[in-house]
């Protein structure tokens, strides 16, 4: 296993995150306990989680992901100085999680506070802000005119990033968190923040998880360029675009218990005529090559130029194994090459 330092920070982490985000509705503790078993006899060391899982959210799932992993740790608690855990709290929206607020400095206490109940442990290594207060360019919300930001009151939300950067900071100097960093953002987002801990010697972002596949390069290069110059750890999430890149949906397909089957908050966006024809085509490469999609997709993520560490995640055992292994063979120059061509033909296909 290959393991970075994670942007700015002082931690080191494995190629690899496994996201859990199914842990607590698709998979239960027995499943949960497997994956991270598997994983960190992989060497994977970076356990990402949020308040807000398992997904599809709801009130009766919040929190339950974390309480798994609470439970995994309390069970096998030396395998705690092992791991970068890291966690998430929510942003707005959602009535059952604080009413629906939005990020604040008082909220980020009350959140790590909880989050650290759950997961039963001391500290949290990595406490990401899921998503900002203002309006996201993600979930399929990146198109011309999606965004009205000439609408945005800057002011405002720069009073409400120092706020959150005070909260943040009070819970480092408690010790219960080590590091900050971002989700769903943008480079101004990005770059507002590191200028207001600079401005106010408060904790510095050290990592961005933005939404990042073979089905969605918007963050090359602009976003990437920004993280690499700043010191920021880029994740990307949803490596294999929710499935979608492993060909299981294809055709209409919606095999029993995957994600497709599942109410989805924003709707199935990703899943268009275009998306299905990207999809053929890697599947065809694949193919030609002799490696699974999976691999191709996963083993591409991993190659971009910027990318740190690429979160994955499996409802099953197999795939699991299977998504590990292909950060174990990088792809050939003719394998990126035949993918480069799919890539320019569909450059945005959702």
């Amino acid at each position: 296993m290959k393991y970075v330092r994670l942007g700015c920070s002082s931690l080191k982490v494995s190629r690899i995150c496994l996201g859990s985000m199914t842990w607590g509705l698709q998979n239960n503790q027995a499943d949960a306990n497997a994956q991270l078993d598997y994983a960190q006899a992989q060497g994977v060391n970076f356990i990402d989680t949020a308040e807000m899982y398992a997904v599809p959210p709801s009130a009766e799932t919040y929190g339950k992901t974390e309480v798994i992993i609470g439970n995994w740790l309390n069970a096998n608690p030396s395998r705690r100085e092992n791991i970068v855990l890291a966690s998430k709290i929510s942003g707005p929206g959602f009535s059952y999680i604080r009413d629906g607020s939005k990020i604040s400095g008082a909220n980020v206490i009350t959140a790590v506070e909880a989050s650290l109940k759950r997961l039963k442990t001391d500290y949290i290594d990595l406490y990401q802000l899921h998503w900002p207060n203002r309006q996201s360019p993600h979930f399929g919300n990146h198109w011309p005119n999606d965004s009205n930001y000439t609408q945005v009151n800057a002011v405002q939300q720069n009073e409400e990033m120092l706020d959150i950067l005070q909260g943040l900071d009070n819970c480092v100097k408690a010790g219960k968190i080590r590091y900050c960093g971002l989700s769903d953002d943008t480079p101004w987002g990005i770059n507002q923040y590191l200028r207001l801990s600079k401005e106010h010697n408060l904790p510095r972002m050290v990592s961005i998880q933005n939404e990042f596949s073979l089905l969605h390069t918007k963050d090359w290069p602009y976003l990437i360029e920004n993280c690499v110059h700043e010191d920021i750890a880029y994740l990307p999430w949803s490596p294999l675009a929710t499935g979608l890149l492993t060909g299981k949906y294809l055709n209409g397909q919606r095999p029993e218990g995957s994600r497709f089957t599942l109410m989805q908050r924003h709707g199935l966006f990703r899943d268009t005529q275009h998306s299905d024809n990207a999809v053929k085509a890697y599947i065809e490469i694949a193919k030609q090559h002799n490696i699974s999609p999976a691999h191709l997709a996963l083993a591409w993520c991993d190659q971009v130029n910027g990318v740190t560490s690429t979160i994955i995640g499996a409802t099953t055992m197999p795939q699991l194994s299977e998504n590990i292994s292909a950060f174990e063979q990088p792809l050939s120059k003719g394998v990126i090459g035949d993918i480069n061509q799919v890539l320019r033909q569909y450059p945005s296909p959702f």
